[in-house]
């Protein structure tokens, strides 16, 4: 079983922007999204995943994600995912030993920006980059297939 053990916050200043090394562009979709699962298609240049996530509030959760032909995406995407649709740029920012995730939203959710790091144990102690704001994780709002649902411009 594949889990995810990630914690979600949001920012408090711009200094992370110094530490990026990379940026990548990513839409994604969602085909269900309820009290028990989300069901998203993520596309990014030329890969495209499905992915499945138990839906659950917390820093811990199952999560099995696979890739699938660019153009099935496409097509998923623009025919068949709710909408809106999520964009958003994803930044890679290394901090001691980990590489923060940090998703800058366009579109409907044009001005929201969450830092994510995922751990490898629910215990693991990481440290916390003067740049990091107020943790959101167990805030159901800011979660990708919520934003899809109540976009960020609708708050």
């Amino acid at each position: 079983m594949a889990i995810e053990i990630e914690h979600k916050f949001l920012l408090a200043n711009n200094r992370w922007r110094t530490g990026i090394i990379r940026s990548t562009p990513y839409k994604q979709g969602y085909l269900s999204s309820n009290s028990n699962v989300s069901i998203r298609i993520r596309i990014s240049h030329t890969e495209a995943w499905i992915n499945l996530k138990k839906a659950a509030i917390g820093n811990q959760r199952d999560e099995y994600e696979y890739p699938i032909p660019l153009p099935d995406a496409e097509e998923i995407i623009n025919n068949l995912c709710q909408q809106p649709l999520i964009d958003k740029t994803r930044h890679l920012v290394p901090y001691q030993q980990h590489t923060w995730e940090i998703d800058e939203f366009h579109g409907d959710n044009d001005g929201l920006i969450v830092a994510e790091i995922e751990l490898t144990s629910s215990d693991e102690v990481f440290a916390k980059p003067d740049w990091l704001g107020t943790e959101v994780t167990l805030e159901h709002k800011y979660y990708n297939n919520q934003l899809a649902k109540r976009p960020y411009s609708s708050w």
